[in-house]
């Protein structure tokens, strides 16, 4: 089961979050998305970590995920998404609005004093114009933990899509 949570990991979770990334976590705003028992799936990131534009709106935390996700990239679905996106005018328009949703959610999302210091720092254009994962071609797909992490948030395309030929969230069970 995965619940929307978009709430300030607690403790435990940060631990666990620690151990899941191999590191001390930074930039996290919210725990988007977890499992049934608490466990953090998705992380919403701020747009500026450590001075810098951090245009990843939504990052994959959860292992079991990531290795199914990592395990399905290396059987070359990328380049069968790009080749459907290319040959498919109408999957192609629901990307392009799975851009849009990350796009405006990662606005959305940040506080007025963080749009006033993006505005200052100059990256108005990177969070604004770039898309999942911060992908400047909407027409390609960089990586699939990104979109489906934005799947479990928000509306995209891509996440449903390897939820129907996957089943994916399976491996949650």
């Amino acid at each position: 089961m995965v619940i929307n949570a978009n709430q300030t990991p607690d403790a435990r979770q940060l631990a666990i979050i620690a151990e899941q990334l191999g590191r001390t976590p930074r930039g996290i705003e919210a725990v988007a998305a977890m499992d049934g028992m608490g466990t953090p799936l998705v992380l919403r990131m701020a747009p500026i970590v450590d001075g810098k534009p951090f245009p990843t709106l939504y990052w994959l935390c959860d292992t079991r995920l990531k290795i199914e996700l990592s395990r399905i990239e290396a059987d070359g679905v990328i380049k069968r998404l790009e080749n459907r996106l290319r040959d498919d005018p109408d999957f192609l328009a629901a990307y392009y609005e799975s851009h849009r949703d990350y796009v405006a959610t990662r606005w959305r999302c940040m506080s007025d004093a963080q749009r006033a210091e993006i505005a200052r720092l100059g990256y108005e254009t990177v969070l604004t114009q770039r898309g999942i994962g911060g992908i400047g071609n909407w027409g390609q797909v960089r990586c699939l933990h990104t979109q489906y992490a934005h799947h479990l948030c928000g509306n995209n395309v891509i996440g449903r899509w390897l939820d129907a030929e996957f089943e994916v969230a399976d491996c949650l069970a």
